[in-house]
């Protein structure tokens, strides 16, 4: 018989993470190799925002259809499949010669990488209890930050190495396949996983059975029809919408808006990482500090909710980054609204899973994320007109300003319903 692990929901947490990692990574190459791609072919930013928008589409459309599919085929079967697509995606833009080439390759990476966060939504929902979960979804959530800030790095470091771009895509592409393969020898439901302990399994269990009502416990998501009636889905929905906009538009355009306000690439980079670092401490801020009040006897509604509020006030930090004209003092503003945006961001990558029942999680991850889809390519294609034609400064206040639509949404729609007793939902 193998060998028992003790906590072995924190190794799949881990693997959660680093599949996060691996994400940001192949999507951060292209922004990265942006200001030299840009000379190198003569994009104006409109042109680029053209390439970002065609992974945002893909990306768009892909949630709801891989939060389906990995509803249907499982977490397992179905993040694996996730992966190697857009693995694949990664390694052919090594073979990108223009515009419309770069495209298409993004289009496909946006396709693949659409299953990533409501297959690792799912994941949680299955092996974490509600208490945990804030701290779950810190864990692979900060896997975005980590890999945007990693990314600068290594890309660079590639750029280099090679004296050619495509090198870099071609490897970091490849780091998806290893990871598959760990991922295919490590994960199973709680239920059938040889390794864990009849300890860890029976309480994860047990709280799933006291707080999955039975019309939603069984092994079929709700109907999406159902879900859109459902007003705690149109809560995480626009919550979402109005907040992925804002990190999108920072780690799309951080490297070009440094550019633009006269730092050079080297300068950039030495800077590059500390909002990232910031987000990432976001994460466990708002994972953990919801999950501490949950055990302290707050409702899961309030706990989450006052990260919102935190969260919300802290990302209008965008605005004097207009103000200011120094490196540092740029870079700290940053810091704050990314520290901000990620606390209050894992509270909102919560909701599927403090709301629905497994079965239904992913599904209703990925509408969320197609909302934010539509949301960012709004908003990369705006940035792209009033860069070109005005400065950055608008999209600064206006960056400050969505995440509040995002509170009032959750404040307003995330609570207990008529739906919540007859047990579609659960009691927040």
């Amino acid at each position: 018989m193998a060998r028992r692990v003790r906590g072995l929901r924190w190794y799949i947490g881990g693997l959660l993470f680093l599949s996060t990692v691996v994400n940001y990574i192949d999507r951060q190459t292209l922004s990265v190799l942006a200001p030299e791609l840009k000379k190198l072919y003569g994009w104006t930013n409109s042109d680029f925002a053209r390439v970002l928008i065609a992974f945002r589409v893909a990306y768009a459309v892909g949630q709801t259809i891989a939060g389906r599919v990995i509803d249907h085929l499982g977490t397992r079967r179905g993040l694996s499949v996730g992966v190697a697509w857009y693995s694949l995606a990664a390694i052919s833009t090594a073979w990108a010669n223009g515009l419309g080439s770069f495209m298409a390759a993004r289009f496909a990476l946006g396709l693949g990488e659409a299953g990533n966060w409501p297959g690792a939504t799912k994941a949680v929902s299955e092996w974490f209890p509600r208490r945990e979960s804030g701290w779950a979804v810190a864990l692979f959530d900060s896997g975005s930050s980590v890999g945007a800030a990693i990314a600068p790095w290594l890309v660079l470091s590639l750029y280099a190495t090679f004296g050619s771009w495509r090198p870099a895509f071609i490897i970091t592409g490849a780091l998806g396949f290893l990871w598959m393969a760990l991922f295919l020898v490590l994960y199973r439901k709680p239920e059938d996983h040889p390794l864990i302990t009849e300890e860890e399994r029976d309480m994860i269990l047990r709280d799933r059975n006291q707080v999955d009502p039975a019309e939603n416990a069984g092994g079929e998501a709700l109907p999406y029809a159902t879900l859109l009636r459902l007003p705690q889905t149109w809560g995480y929905i626009v919550s979402k919408s109005f907040t992925d906009p804002v990190w999108f538009f920072i780690t799309d355009w951080f490297a070009i808006y440094l550019v633009s306000r006269g730092f050079s690439v080297e300068e950039g980079l030495l800077a590059f990482w500390v909002p990232f670092l910031a987000a990432d401490a976001g994460n466990f801020f708002g994972g953990g500090v919801s999950s501490w009040l949950i055990k302290r006897g707050w409702s899961v509604g309030a706990a989450r909710k006052a990260i919102g509020v935190i969260g919300t006030v802290g990302m209008t930090l965008l605005v004097p980054t207009i103000f200011v004209d120094t490196l540092p003092a740029i870079i700290a503003c940053f810091a704050v609204s990314t520290f901000a945006y990620a606390a209050f961001s894992t509270v909102i990558l919560n909701l599927p899973a403090d709301l629905f029942a497994p079965p239904s999680v992913a599904s209703v991850s990925g509408m969320g994320g197609t909302g934010a889809g539509l949301g960012t390519i709004a908003a990369i294609y705006v940035t792209g007109r009033v860069a070109d034609h005005y400065s950055f400064a608008p999209i600064m206040v206006g960056a400050s300003v969505l995440p509040l639509v995002a509170l009032v949404a959750m404040l307003a729609l995330v609570r207990n319903t008529e739906a919540t007793r007859r047990g579609l939902v659960r009691e927040v």
